[in-house]
């Protein structure tokens, strides 16, 4: 049902569980009264990491406050995208920028409400996510009690193996879990340590605490699951339920738009389109967390592999449009120090990751789009100020709005921004 303190109207949701099955009824309501509305630009918007409904609805309705001010004469309706995402409590939940500036500090524990989070994602593993937090807290010497604590975490996904989908062709499970947990958790300390001495004086050089980055293996984890998730949701729901719109309602033009594993999810719709369906006519990421590859044909260090999503920029009738910042850490640090851990041992510390590791293990919302011929660079200002491409891939810079947050995710979750609506406007057409 919708929201009615939505901030927009009409407004709807569309609910799918974890294997992509939509809610029956809402997508039955959407699809019967988007034409009865008199809508002809739908966007659907996607969250990204989110513990419940409130928190990706609270999104919708900050988020889509300013757009009937910005296009007063578009026919517009709007959907929010609802799948069973989680975040730990440490991360900001996407807000104004003062909000996201004021994000409570991490912690080294597993404190309550990331508990909850956790049962509500692993529902049949309480004892073992218990066990986790007790490690956490004690955090018993040597490296055998780490090596314990990656043991329970690959526990926590072994389960999660059901059939999904990569990012690029030959990917599989990262070899993060199945590799020597203590080495791990020793490089994402030095990134977590990294991160939160940015721009602080220097103190002195000390050797961070292995067990301060067990935290960020197990957020690894709850990533891992989320973001083969997203990909299913959208490319066994999403794709197939715009697929009946375009059935019931050919003139009603789609905008697809995610904000990071929504990003992913949105994306992986379009595989899921039916064959022929030209409804989508933009594709708005904003801090996507997949891969920047993802629609490339050929992977520049590795020529005879592809982007899963290869070419399927095609099927939008219109542009795919990619935001990202280099305020974003969970992005710009610890998606490329996770990605490198799942297939090679070079080992790199801190704010350099990115630099170091090189572009094999980029993220869209981190430096845009890449490896797609004739991609469009811009800058925020530049892309605000003239007409967008009306078809291929378009990357704009958005750190000069995506810019605020603490550790560990940086800017990740600062996307409440007129200047980003309009981009999802001016992507699709919209005036």
């Amino acid at each position: 049902m919708a929201d009615p303190g939505m901030s927009v109207t009409p407004y709807w949701e569309l609910t799918f569980d974890a294997d992509g099955d939509v809610d029956g009824p809402e997508r039955d309501q959407l699809v019967a009264q988007v034409t009865e509305r008199g809508v002809r630009d739908l966007i659907v918007f996607a969250h990204g990491w989110n513990d419940d409904r409130s928190s990706a609805t609270a999104l919708y309705r900050r988020f889509f406050a300013p757009v009937p001010g910005l296009a007063p004469h578009a026919r517009l309706g709007y959907v929010g995208v609802i799948w069973p995402s989680m975040r730990f409590s440490d991360e900001p939940i996407p807000d104004f920028p003062e909000s996201a500036a004021l994000a409570p500090p991490p912690t080294a524990g597993l404190d309550p409400d990331t508990r909850r989070a956790l049962v509500a994602v692993f529902p049949d593993r309480t004892s073992l996510i218990d066990q986790l937090a007790r490690m956490l807290d004690e955090r018993p010497g040597g490296p055998e009690g780490l090596t314990q604590f990656g043991g329970l975490v690959r526990q926590l996904i072994d389960g999660e193996n059901r059939p999904g989908v990569a990012d690029t062709e030959e990917d599989g499970e990262p070899r993060v879990f199945t590799g020597d947990p203590a080495s791990a958790c020793e490089e994402f300390a030095e990134a977590l340590a990294s991160v939160r001495s940015a721009g602080a004086p220097a103190e002195g050089f000390s050797i961070p605490n292995p067990w301060n980055g067990a935290k960020e293996l197990l957020r690894q984890a709850t990533y891992y699951t989320m973001k083969r998730r997203a990909g299913t949701v959208g490319e066994r729901g999403l794709g197939p339920a715009i697929g009946r719109l375009a059935d019931a309602a050919p003139g009603v033009r789609v905008h697809l738009a995610g904000h990071s594993f929504g990003g992913r999810l949105v994306s992986f719709a379009l595989r899921g389109l039916p064959d022929g369906v030209r409804a989508v006519k933009s594709v708005t990421l904003l801090q996507g967390a997949f891969s920047h590859y993802a629609f490339a044909e050929r992977v520049p260090q590795a020529p005879d592999r592809s982007g899963a999503l290869k070419d399927l920029q095609r099927r939008i009738d219109g542009p795919l449009v990619s935001c990202y910042s280099h305020f974003d850490a969970a992005l710009g640090t610890f998606y490329p120090l996770a990605s490198r851990l799942s297939g090679d041992d070079r080992s790199c510390v801190g704010s350099e990751i990115a630099a170091v590791l090189g572009p094999e293990w980029g993220a869209m919302g981190h430096d845009g789009v890449q490896a797609v011929p004739g991609t469009v660079r811009l800058d925020l200002a530049t892309a605000l100020a003239s007409a967008l491409p009306a078809t291929g891939c378009v990357s704009i810079d958005a750190a000069s709005v995506v810019r605020l947050g603490g550790a560990p995710a940086g800017a990740h979750s600062d996307i409440v921004h007129p200047e980003l609506a309009r981009v999802i406007l001016a992507a699709g057409r919209i005036t």
